[in-house]
């Protein structure tokens, strides 16, 4: 592969780790030859952009790209770059980019947080352990909700109030639901949001269609309904800025990034393998050398 070259507002990065999603593994499925995923990097700057925005010669960052992020050297945005405290190493940062900021920006799209019912479904996947954290944070009654008792553990520790095992036992209204699963579990929780609540969409893992009585929504709240992808936000809101709370959320001990396991680039077939096998409690990393 050519060098990049980067553009006056983007710094050369030389990538030191990646971390894996769902997303790409999706989108590997269908790829053409020659096209390269990756989204979330950390590394190094090698060089800084030529407009003096950004971080400087040397310094530790993370940042998040659209595409081509597997890389030994990424050119990145200055807008979309955030420098590394010391105390954050590399694996902890590539975690961060799109899983923890899906989770930032879709608990900014209900009323608030504070005092307020939050439902996460998917919840121990990467972008629900950061749900359930940042939830927590804002001052969240947190409900997880998990395929399995053993997808389960270790929720209450991060913030969960309330952790279910699908949503038999599911009681009352939210004002805020999160929502990866699709199929039944969007059916249901539509008719488990507050009058004045929000439903996020964020994924369908189940891959199956939803179907629901209308007049269950309708009769019963004024519901808004939501789509969401993290690289829909980017044109208004680049991510550097958030990128930056959230590594000093890491930094102080007030978020975990949840790294499952961060192994060599050369294991990358093995650690995609778990990631469609959903084996994976939290986020996979890869190291680059």
């Amino acid at each position: 592969m050519a060098e990049p070259e980067p553009g006056p507002e983007e710094a050369l990065v030389a990538v030191r780790a990646i971390s894996l999603n769902r997303g790409e593994l999706n989108r590997l499925a269908a790829a053409a030859p020659g096209w390269r995923p990756g989204w979330d990097i950390a590394g190094v700057v090698e060089s800084a952009a030529r407009t003096g925005s950004g971080p400087a010669l040397g310094a530790r960052v993370v940042g998040l790209l659209p595409g081509a992020a597997w890389a030994e050297r990424v050119a990145v945005p200055a807008t979309s770059l955030a420098e590394l405290p010391d105390t954050v190493d590399d694996a902890q940062a590539a975690a961060l980019p799109v899983a923890g900021l899906t989770a930032l920006r879709m608990l900014r799209l209900g009323r608030g947080l504070v005092g307020r019912r939050v439902l996460i479904t998917g919840a121990a996947g990467g972008v629900g352990r950061f749900a359930v954290q940042l939830a927590r944070l804002g001052g969240a009654e947190v409900t997880a909700v998990v395929g399995s008792q053993a997808r389960a553990v270790g929720l209450t520790e991060l913030g969960a109030h309330q952790v279910l095992v699908g949503l038999e036992d599911l009681e009352g209204r939210f004002d805020l639901i999160l929502e990866s699963v699709g199929g039944e579990s969007l059916g249901r929780l539509l008719t488990a949001v507050d009058p004045l609540g929000t439903l996020v969409m964020f994924g369908n893992s189940s891959g199956a269609r939803t179907s629901f009585d209308v007049r269950e929504v309708y009769l019963g709240a004024a519901v808004r309904l939501r789509g969401f992808t993290i690289f829909q936000t980017l044109a208004g809101e680049p991510p550097g800025r958030d990128l930056g709370y959230l590594t000093a959320l890491v930094a102080g001990d007030r978020l975990n990034p949840q790294v499952e396991s961060a192994q060599p680039w050369t294991d990358a077939a093995a650690a995609l393998q778990r990631l469609r096998e959903r084996s994976v409690s939290g986020k996979l990393v890869l190291s680059v050398q």
